[in-house]
């Protein structure tokens, strides 16, 4: 079965919008999904501020929320989001077995995290014993970042997907030489 792909592709420097240049040079023009949400520079510009706080500033912690990101790239099927989220995951200490398990079911806090991104798929919401568990483990800001982070990168990896945005090539690159 074939899909048909939307024909549009994330922007170059020579098509960059005037409206968005000052983020070209800083986390939009890293990355090709950033370089898609470009055709709509007023999304890209509003995105820049909750991408901080969700990305560089969360209550969740660098390594938490990466456990939160891989699994909702699994749960939404997102190639780029997982492979991407494998780099960063690798950055920060994960062994390949880690990230691993969390497509599935990890045991301990990692468990927990992937528990709730679950539910937030499955059912909308964190059931009252698993958002009880969560704010006494992480605390309730780090609870907010959660979901709030599972929505972020849904939205991200539906833009990805509809327009079958390509893995960034040093990403590929790192994969293909170990791949997970």
């Amino acid at each position: 079965m074939s899909l048909n792909v939307p024909n549009l592709a994330p922007l170059d420097d020579a098509d960059w919008p005037d409206a968005v240049a000052d983020l070209k040079d800083g986390f939009a023009g890293a990355l090709n999904v950033y370089r898609m949400m470009a055709h709509d520079p007023a999304l890209l510009r509003a995105w820049a501020p909750l991408r901080q706080h969700l990305v560089r500033d969360t209550a969740l912690g660098a390594e938490r929320s990466e456990v939160v990101i891989l699994r909702t790239g699994v749960r939404i099927g997102s190639d780029y989001e997982w492979a991407h989220h494998v780099s960063r995951a690798r950055a920060l200490g994960f062994p390949d077995a880690r990230i691993r398990a969390i497509r599935d079911m990890p045991e301990g806090e990692d468990g927990l995290l992937v528990r709730a991104v679950d539910a937030i798929f499955d059912d909308h919401r964190l059931p009252p014993d698993l958002e009880a568990e969560l704010r006494a483990v992480i605390g309730t800001e780090a609870v907010f970042d959660l979901i709030a982070t599972v929505g972020f990168y849904s939205v991200l990896g539906t833009i990805l997907k509809t327009y079958d945005v390509p893995v960034d090539e040093a990403i590929s690159q790192e994969l293909a030489r170990a791949p997970i």
